[in-house]
């Protein structure tokens, strides 16, 4: 049994003392000291004593505190001489028993051991400061109390709304509970997020402060929430002869963004000479880097992608299977930007083959967010051979309902097709999908499937963003 004494008086002092009578705790045994009237509760349990002294009085209190071994002392009083006096009385008696003190004064303490000030009105301007608005609400009695616990409200159109928590890279933060019509949900990668959800957030305080900012940003900065800024892979030994197309194109894509940088990486350079010629492109927010260690290289582009906050990973099919982009860049939850035989300078519509409910929710808020950003036309394709329109029902009424929040018009087209054969007669379009590890490589088995996973890297014709979702656990 814990002992711990109350030196007490005034209402804050009164109102501490009714919490602790109506939250017991078991291992706890209190002495409550009051020297004035009205400080004790009425209604106070026996079982918690109360004697009338005056703590400011040497010889009183040490009377008491000789009596019983307590383990901490609480001192609460709207007097600062009673305070202060209190104070000097307890540490004269136990120099080392822990002290927990209401300062209402921003008294100065100079050296004090074992003493934990509770400053009133640094408490109070802390707690109006967090009703206003755009203000990050943090834990301040939880943990370490220096902001690694943080509530974090979703706003509408925020880059976060409607997305599968694994979908999003959590690196030095994690979303631990998402509360929504006043009940707490622990998520799993299939929990979705709405609008209005309240995320409680742990990690490093300065991380939280970047996430905080990033959730309550609007739609329409493409590519995050998976990341700020754009990262091409310009492998030599299977992009040599598109090399400057491909760079130009992700320059075009980086200036359709709003205020992103594209970051290039050459790998396996065998020719210095295109190399001063793509060097040529460098501008304010192109940067481009050589990487001549191919021992490291998978290495070296985790720590690009990590150290530039990179949300899309631009390069071709080859070099995205070559260098086994797809297993790192899946686990590192980033968007991915497969080159195409068409230029993105053409494509005037954005295209989404229909898979299962959950692969669907998962990319909608990206696909918007891509096509709104490159003033393209979404289409949401449902193309079945067997015409099987009704199972789509509820994919097609979620694209509906965020094409109403987003204001963004949304085109569903539904024909009973092979979606392969169809999607191959299109022209000027990007295909948008899902990003998962049934991805697979190329084969010839793939053209007699209608499952979009086997074919998404045999079919070169149209570029293609790949959205990283994982698998349900549902």
């Amino acid at each position: 049994m814990k002992k711990i004494l109350i030196l007490a008086d005034g209402p804050i002092a009164r109102n501490f003392l009714e919490w602790i009578n109506k939250t017991r705790v078991a291992d706890n045994q209190y002495q409550v000291v009051c020297y004035r009237e009205g400080v004790f509760p009425e209604k106070m349990s026996r079982t918690i004593p109360m004697c009338h002294t005056d703590p400011t009085s040497y010889s009183k209190l040490l009377a008491l505190m000789s009596e019983v071994k307590f383990i901490m002392v609480f001192i609460i009083m709207d007097e600062k001489e009673d305070a202060l006096y209190s104070l000097k009385n307890v540490r004269q008696i136990d120099p080392k028993i822990p002290v927990v003190l209401l300062d209402r004064w921003d008294e100065t303490y100079d050296n004090i051991e074992n003493l934990t000030l509770i400053k009133e009105r640094q408490l109070m301007a802390a707690h109006l400061y967090d009703h206003l608005p755009n203000v990050p609400v943090v834990a301040q009695n939880v943990g370490l109390g220096k902001g690694e616990i943080m509530e974090i409200l979703v706003p509408f159109g925020s880059s976060y709304s409607y997305r599968h928590v694994g979908s999003i890279a959590q690196r030095k933060w994690k979303i631990a509970a998402i509360y929504r019509n006043e009940k707490q949900i622990i998520p799993t990668n299939a929990t979705m997020i709405y609008p209005n959800d309240t995320l409680l957030v742990l990690g490093k305080p300065m991380v939280l402060d970047g996430i905080y900012k990033s959730i309550n940003r609007r739609i329409g900065l493409f590519p995050e929430p998976f990341g700020k800024d754009l990262y091409l892979v310009l492998d030599f030994e299977s992009d040599r002869d598109k090399a400057l197309i491909y760079l130009k194109e992700s320059i075009y894509l980086v200036d359709q963004l709003e205020d992103k940088e594209l970051f290039v990486r050459i790998v396996n350079p065998s020719d210095f000479a295109l190399i001063e010629v793509l060097k040529q492109e460098e501008k304010e927010n192109v940067t481009i880097y050589t990487c001549y260690d191919t021992k490291e290289m998978a290495t070296l582009i985790e720590y690009d992608i990590q150290h530039f906050d990179i949300g899309l990973v631009i390069n071709s099919i080859d070099t995205f299977e070559k260098l086994g982009l797809k297993k790192q860049l899946f686990e590192l939850k980033k968007l991915v930007y497969l080159f195409g035989d068409k230029s993105l300078y053409n494509i005037t519509e954005s295209v989404i083959l229909i898979t299962d409910e959950f692969e669907m929710e998962s990319i909608s808020s990206a696909a918007i967010d891509f096509s709104e950003s490159l003033n393209l036309a979404l289409h949401l394709c449902d193309f079945d051979p067997e015409g099987d329109f009704e199972s789509k029902k509820k994919i097609i009424e979620h694209y509906e309902t965020l094409s109403q929040i987003f204001n963004y018009e949304i085109i569903v087209d539904q024909e009973s097709v092979n979606p392969v054969r169809k999607l191959q007669s299109l022209d000027n379009i990007i295909q948008i999908s899902a990003f998962n590890k049934e991805i697979k490589k190329k084969s010839i088995f793939s053209f007699v499937s209608t499952q979009v996973q086997d074919y998404l890297l045999t079919t070169q014709k149209h570029p293609k963003i790949l959205v990283p979702v994982e698998v349900s656990t549902n």
